[in-house]
């Protein structure tokens, strides 16, 4: 008997799938491959069932006879120890960066006479129905808050991108690239002061309070689904960043990031040009402490943001705070650094990793944007994130759009750079 073979990367069964199945068996012999957690994230597709409970579910569908693991989102370990006879799919990955999945997949499969079996993607109120209950319960806090935890277990680097409105955390959420036949995406959203004080045209001074910074991480929210790191400058009073974490568990926030810097906050990029005053190690620890004391979830991170290297303290003061601030419970360290060459930080990495193997660390390349994100991981990065590209992408466009409209009186001459509206649209979904 021949053998099909069909990937499901699903946590719900639906007509759709039954009719694959439906379809495989007129073929022959019925295999599914579970897509590994691993992979899965990679697809854009992070599951709210194990991958053991996915095996279940799968192994429980009339007419399948054997369910394996598949660990390559491009196939290759399943057809190089299978060879199926048959590669079966709904006809959806024909389109857009999958497409890419697909054309691999024939490829490998033609060289020794196996074929792709294309089955017309089944579309139904019910499926979609199914489908947007799958979403929601992947923004509810529950799923969203432990998610960043559960991406630094399983990627070699987890990369950030900065959103400050709805528009741009659905940016964030669906861009999805092809890349060298695989599928490449962000795996969650940084809520910047800067960006978030940029763009509703106040100084990055911490001068916008906690409940108008919630309300931009609710519109993300809202919309989205992937995990969200929140930066909170320095954290405020004790008293009141002990509150806001609970705020921020409950909203399901994945993570906090603050500075060790006190008073009025001015932006790191200006380093030693303006004054800056950085709390001593045990103000800040004891900061760090009072969050974890009062958070309820393992889920949730405090991350611990170092300024040494921007005050130009040194690298001994940045390694020493550190070691104290994991002490007191941080669950992260982002050290930063305001050169050209990213020469320190890494630097920084590869010193901190003698000693701490595990305690994830988290970059910010602004300012030494040539280094990849491997090499990053090569000294033991974990979290990279693109801390305001959106926000300063976005302006000079528009910037250039206003001076053209006056300098012409119309709009036709700006018009041919311009996203049309509808494609805007359709990043928005209908409920």
């Amino acid at each position: 008997m021949k053998t099909v073979y069909t990937c499901f990367c699903t946590d719900i069964i639906h007509e759709g799938h039954l009719n694959i199945i439906n379809e495989a068996k007129k073929l022959g012999k019925v295999v599914i491959g579970a897509l590994s957690d691993k992979a899965l994230i990679r697809y854009n597709k992070f599951p709210t069932l194990s991958q053991e409970e996915r095996v279940k579910l799968y192994h429980s569908i009339e007419g399948v006879e054997e369910v394996i693991i598949q660990n390559d989102m491009l196939y290759d370990d399943v057809i190089e120890k299978m060879k199926p006879d048959y590669i079966i799919h709904g006809d959806n990955w024909k389109y857009g960066p999958p497409s890419a999945i697909r054309m691999h997949v024939m490829e490998k499969v033609l060289e020794y006479g196996g074929k792709v079996v294309d089955i017309p993607y089944t579309y139904s109120e019910k499926i979609t129905k199914a489908e947007k209950l799958l979403r929601e319960k992947l923004s509810m806090p529950e799923y969203r808050r432990k998610r960043l935890k559960q991406l630094i277990d399983i990627c070699p680097i987890v990369k950030i991108i900065e959103a400050h409105s709805g528009l741009t955390g659905l940016i964030a959420e669906k861009t999805v690239v092809e890349n060298n036949g695989r599928l490449d995406q962000f795996d969650g959203m940084w809520v910047s002061s800067l960006c978030d004080s940029t763009v509703k045209g106040k100084p990055d001074i911490e001068l916008l309070d906690m409940s108008s910074r919630l309300r931009t991480v609710d519109d993300i929210m809202e919309v989205t689904t992937k995990p969200i790191i929140l930066d909170g400058d320095t954290g405020g009073l004790t008293e009141h960043f002990v509150y806001n974490i609970r705020t921020l568990e409950r909203m399901g926030v994945s993570a906090i990031i603050i500075e060790d810097k006190k008073g009025l906050k001015k932006n790191s990029l200006f380093g030693t040009e303006v004054k800056q005053t950085q709390a001593s190690i045990k103000e800040f620890c004891d900061k760090i402490s009072a969050g974890k004391h009062i958070q309820l979830t393992e889920d949730f991170m405090i991350i611990a943001r170092i300024e040494s290297l921007i005050l130009e303290k040194g690298m001994k003061d940045a390694l020493e705070r550190a070691f104290a601030y994991v002490n007191a419970g941080a669950d992260g360290i982002m050290i930063h650094s305001r050169k050209k060459e990213p020469d320190e930080i890494l630097a920084f990495c590869d010193e901190f990793r003698k000693t701490d193997k595990k305690t994830p660390i988290v970059v910010v390349p602004s300012s030494f944007d040539s280094i990849t994100e491997e090499e990053l991981a090569e000294h033991g990065v974990n979290i990279v994130i693109y801390a305001n590209q959106l926000t300063r992408s976005a302006f000079p466009a528009m910037q250039k759009t206003a001076e053209d409209i006056l300098r012409y009186h119309r709009a036709k001459e700006v018009d041919e750079r311009l996203l049309p509206i509808k494609d805007i649209i359709t990043l928005i979904d209908e409920l």
